[in-house]
Parts: structure tokens; C-alpha cells; sequence
């Protein structure tokens, strides 16, 4: 059965991006079937794979608005053994277009549930906003959300406001919503505030924080602009090496759910 996560946090600058791209791509090498879902208006993961997101014909924009079909969207990406369902600069303007729509919310789980089980693993990178198109991709996320948290100075803001939007959510549109686990980002070894910070954060989410901490790293700032995962970039890099051990955790923890299910 697919597996299918929401990457969210409404703070940008966190990680979050980063996180979808570099996770899809260890999970992808691992011979898991993927699939990245890019929701953000930004398209900063659909670039980030290479693929140029003024140059789309289709993108999620006219999945949303149900012009077009999950397969006549989505771009296989055989270099990274992934598939990629892009964003464009034109998403941003699908809020106002579905605001009167019905079942706004339930658009991509609509659109993803075509999929009948062809991946093992959808990641959907949200916008670092509370709007509907996140609301949209909390609703499609059936197994949780992971939730990427800078290891700096306020890293806990917004993140009570997160959680009541998730419980919302929970509450009115997605009844298996839960949090699967938060990853530390931007760790720095070499200061007391990026260790108080991790420590803030478990104590705060108890049990829900990954064990595995993805430092501070030059070489995962620098992959996206060349349209590469950290995995084919720089993969003996800290960064890629912390991705690698982050994705066997999520895989482990999975597998672990499944044989107590």
C-alpha cells in the first residue's frame, strides 16, 4: 500500500524543500517506487530536480483544477529513478480559482487516489503557508506529516499554530492525520543553542522526533541550484550521509507500523 506523507512546516527557510527532495531520492535508490508531488507555488523542488518550471506543459495547477490527469502530468526523472508531479509560478493563483469549488479540500486526494498503489512512496512538498493548497495536501496525507524544524533561535514558533491546523484537519477532513515525526535541520555541532534547540523540540513532541539530525551542511545549500538530489551531487557529504540513515529510519519506522497494524 502507498505510503504518502505531507512535508510541511508554514515557517519557510526550515529545511522543508531540501528534506522532499533528498528523502525521495534515498527512498527512490532504495528501489522504492516514488513519486514527489510539488504543491508549492514556488516550485522550488520541481527546479531543484532539474526540471525547468516555466517549461511545463502540465503541471499541479491544472490537476487541481481537474483540467488534466496525475498521468498526463507527472515527469519521469529516470537519472534519479523518481517522478515528479511539477509545480509552476501559475499555482499561486488556483487559491482564488477553487475557493467556491466543491470539495475543495479533497482535489489531490481525488487526483492521487488514481494512482491505485503504482508507488511505494509520495512525498508532497507543501507552500510555508496555512492555505488551502496545504490544507490539500494535509487531507491527501493518509500516513502523517513530516515536519522539518531549524535548529535555531524560535525554531517552536508557529509550530502550536501547525498543530492546531493539523488537528482541524484531523477533526473536519482527514480522520487518519497524524504527525509521523520532525526532523531536525541546520544542526550546528559547534553551538549550545543548536543542541538546546533539539532539545526543546523533544521535549515539546515527545517520541515524535527523529533520531537522525541533518547538520548544517554548504553542499546541501548548493545542489538544488545544480538540479541534483544530495545523493548523485556530493554523496559522501555530512548532508547526504544524514539523509541516507534519516530515509532507514522512516523506512524502518514504516515497516515496524506495518507488522503491528
Amino acid at each position: 500500500m502507498t505510503k504518502i506523507y505531507a512535508i510541511v512546516n508554514q515557517k519557510g527557510g526550515v529545511g522543508k524543500t531540501t528534506s522532499v527532495i533528498n528523502l525521495c531520492a534515498y527512498l527512490a535508490s532504495s528501489g522504492r517506487r516514488t513519486l514527489l508531488v510539488d504543491i508549492d507555488p514556488q516550485a522550488n523542488a520541481t527546479s531543484g530536480l532539474g526540471v525547468d518550471k516555466t517549461a511545463v506543459p502540465l503541471s499541479i495547477y491544472e490537476l487541481l483544477l481537474e483540467e488534466a490527469s496525475v498521468d498526463s502530468v507527472h515527469i519521469s526523472l529516470p537519472e534519479y529513478k523518481l517522478d515528479i508531479v511539477p509545480s509552476s509560478p501559475g499555482l499561486s493563483g488556483a487559491e482564488v480559482e477553487l475557493v467556491n469549488a466543491i470539495g475543495r479540500e479533497y482535489r489531490l486526494q481525488k487526483a492521487l487516489d488514481e494512482l491505485n498503489g503504482r508507488y511505494d512512496y509520495i512525498l508532497i512538498d507543501c507552500p510555508p503557508s496555512l492555505s488551502l493548497l496545504t490544507v490539500n495536501a494535509l487531507t491527501a496525507a493518509r500516513d502523517g506529516v513530516l515536519i522539518p524544524v531549524q535548529c535555531e533561535y524560535l525554531a517552536l514558533e508557529g509550530l502550536s499554530q501547525l498543530t492546531q491546523t493539523i488537528e482541524l484537519v484531523r477533526k473536519y477532513l482527514n480522520p487518519a492525520l497524524s504527525i509521523r515525526g520532525l526532523i531536525m535541520t541546520m544542526y550546528d555541532s559547534r553551538t549550545n543553542l543548536s543542541r538546546q534547540v533539539v532539545e526543546e523540540v523533544r521535549n515539546y513532541f515527545p517520541g515524535k522526533v527523529f533520531r537522525t539530525i541533518v547538520p548544517r551542511n554548504v553542499r546541501l545549500s548548493e545542489a538544488p541550484s545544480f538540479g541534483q538530489p544530495i545523493n548523485i551531487y556530493a554523496p559522501t557529504s555530512p548532508g547526504a550521509l544524514a539523509y541516507k540513515v534519516l530515509t532507514s529510519e522512516i523506512l524502518k519506522g514504516d515497516q515496524v507500523k506495518e507488522t503491528t497494524a
